[in-house]
C-alpha cells in the first residue's frame, strides 16, 4: 500500500516495523465542547485505513488519546462554574458516543492524559538531563534549538520562525520559540506533584508520552488533521526524539481541513454545525459519503449541495440492496464482484483513493441493476453481496432493511389497501392521512401505474 507522507512529501510504500501488524496513533480530541462536523474526518480517515487493512488480513494496533486537561477546558470550566474534571468527562463520553453513531470503530486504546501525569514527567525528566530542556520558575521548557531536526515535518527553519514569530516576551525563556513541557499550577487549576513543584503537562508532551507508552518508538503511523502539522505534531517529534535518540514515528498521515463558506471551522471562530445535529439531520452513512467523496488530504467545503449529493448516492445504493434483497439463488460466478474488488483494492491501495473506491462501488449497482433487469438473479445475488461487503471495508452501515421489512410488510399492505379503497370512493383526506402516517413511520410510498409501491426510509 502507498500512502502520502507528509515528512517526507511523498506517497511512498507504507512499511511496517513489524510485518502484518499496524502501530496507529491519531490525536484525539480536546474535550471542551461538542465534537462537530469537521471532527468527523479526522476519525473517518484512519477509520478506512484500519478497516481496509484487516479486511486484507493486517493486525491493527489502533491508539487514538483524549486530551482531558488544557487550558480550554479550564476555560470552559471557570465560565460555567464548575470542576474541569467535569467538563472534561461530559464531552469525552459525547466525543465516544458520537464517533459510535458515526460508525467509526473503537481504538484499542483510548489513553486519557490526567492517566499518564507519571510517563509525561518521566519524559520530560530525561530531556532535562540531556540538555534539551530547562527549569524556569516552575515551568519545564523544551529548548527547541537543541533539536537539529526541528522543522523537519512541517518544512519550517528555526530561523525562520525566530524572525516571523509573533511570541509574547517571556524571558524566562531561553529562546521565544521554546515551548512549555511543565506549566506550574496556578490558584483553582488542576495540577499534580512534580520534581518542579505542582503543575500539569502542556499540550505536545501528552501524546508524546501516550504514544511512546503504548506503541514504543519508530511506530508504523501517526495521523491527525492537517492543522497539526505544525506546532503540535512538530514539537511531539522534537521532544520525542530529542528524548529516546530514536525515530518518532515513520509515517505521517494528515487530512485535509473542513471549511464553511471558504474559512476552517473552528469554534472559535465560530462557524460550527455540530456533529450531533448533523448526524440527527442526514444520518452516518450520508457524512461518510461527503468525506470519502474527494482525496482525503483535499480540503472539502461543507455546503448543503455536496450533502445532498451524498444523500442521493447512498440512496441509489440503498435501492438495489431493497431491489436485490429477497434474492434466494446461489450466487453465480464471480463476474463484476470480482472486477469490483479488483478496483475497489487498487484503489485504496493508492493512497487510500476513496473517490476511486466509490466508482467501483457504482459499477457493482449498475451491473446489479441491469442484472435484475434482465433476470439474471444469480448474478445480481453477487453484485449484491459485493456490495454490501466493500461498502462495509469503507465503513457504511448500509441497511436493505429486509428483515424489518418482512415483519412490517401485512401491515403496511394493509394499511395501503385501505388508502386505495379510500381514494377510490374519492375520499382523498382519509388517503393523505394514511400516507402521512405511513411516511412518520418511516415507509416510504411512491405511487405508479401499477400501484403503489413502498420501502422503509
Amino acid at each position: 500500500m502507498r500512502l502520502y507522507n507528509t515528512l517526507t512529501r511523498s506517497v511512498e510504500p507504507l512499511v511496517l516495523r513489524d510485518p502484518g501488524r499496524l502501530a496507529m496513533y491519531v490525536c484525539g480530541p480536546t474535550v471542551q465542547d461538542a465534537p462537530h462536523f469537521g471532527h468527523a474526518r479526522a476519525e473517518i480517515v484512519p477509520d478506512v485505513l484500519r478497516r481496509y487493512l484487516e479486511w486484507t488480513g493486517v493486525e491493527v494496533f489502533h491508539v487514538r488519546n483524549i486530551t482531558d486537561v488544557d487550558d480550554k477546558i479550564i476555560a470552559r470550566a471557570d465560565r460555567e462554574g464548575r470542576d474541569a474534571a467535569e467538563v472534561a468527562e461530559r464531552y469525552g463520553r459525547l466525543f465516544t458516543e458520537q464517533m459510535a453513531r458515526l460508525g467509526v470503530l473503537p481504538p484499542h486504546v483510548a489513553p486519557r492524559a490526567t492517566g499518564h501525569i507519571l510517563e509525561m514527567i518521566e519524559l520530560i525528566e530525561r530531556l532535562i538531563a540531556n540538555g534539551a530542556a530547562y527549569e524556569a520558575a516552575g515551568d519545564v521548557l523544551f529548548r527547541v534549538r537543541s533539536f537539529d531536526g526541528y522543522g523537519k515535518l512541517s518544512g519550517r527553519r528555526v530561523d525562520e520562525l525566530r524572525s516571523g514569530a509573533r511570541v509574547e516576551v517571556d524571558e524566562r525563556k531561553d529562546d521565544p520559540l521554546d515551548f512549555a513541557l511543565w506549566k506550574a499550577a496556578k490558584p483553582g487549576e488542576p495540577s499534580w506533584a512534580s520534581p518542579w513543584g505542582r503543575g500539569r503537562p502542556g499540550w505536545h508532551i501528552e501524546c508524546s508520552a501516550m504514544a511512546g507508552r503504548y506503541l514504543g518508538a519508530n511506530f508504523d503511523l501517526h495521523g491527525g488533521g492537517a492543522d497539526l502539522v505544525f506546532p503540535h505534531h512538530e514539537n511531539e517529534i522534537a521532544q520525542s526524539e530529542a528524548a529516546t535518540k530514536e525515530p518518532f514515528a515513520r509515517h505521517w498521515l494528515h487530512n485535509g481541513m473542513l471549511t464553511l463558506r471558504g474559512e476552517k471551522m473552528s469554534k472559535s471562530v465560530g462557524n460550527v454545525v455540530t456533529l450531533v445535529d448533523a448526524l440527527d439531520r442526514y444520518g452516518a452513512d450520508v457524512i461518510r459519503f461527503f468525506f470519502l467523496a474527494v482525496s482525503y488530504r483535499s480540503p472539502v467545503d461543507l455546503s448543503e449541495e455536496r450533502l445532498a449529493e451524498a444523500a442521493a448516492a447512498i440512496d441509489r445504493w440503498q435501492a438495489f440492496l431493497r431491489a436485490a434483497a429477497r434474492l434466494d439463488v446461489e450466487p453465480a460466478d464471480a463476474g463484476p464482484g470480482a472486477t469490483a474488488r479488483q478496483a475497489f483494492s487498487a484503489a485504496l491501495e493508492d493512497d487510500l483513493g476513496t473517490p476511486a473506491a466509490h466508482a467501483a462501488l457504482f459499477d457493482l449497482v449498475s451491473a446489479g441493476n441491469a442484472q435484475l433487469a434482465a433476470g439474471d438473479q444469480a448474478a445480481a445475488a453477487v453484485s449484491r453481496d459485493a456490495l454490501r461487503e466493500l461498502a462495509g471495508v469503507l465503513g457504511y452501515g448500509l441497511s436493505d432493511h429486509s428483515s424489518t421489512t418482512d415483519r412490517v410488510s401485512p401491515l403496511v399492505e394493509a394499511l395501503l389497501e385501505l388508502r386505495d379503497e379510500a381514494r377510490a370512493r374519492k375520499d382523498f383526506v382519509t388517503a393523505d392521512a394514511i400516507r402521512a402516517r405511513l411516511s412518520a413511520a418511516g415507509v416510504v410510498v411512491e405511487d405508479s401505474r401499477d400501484g403503489a409501491r413502498w420501502h422503509l426510509s
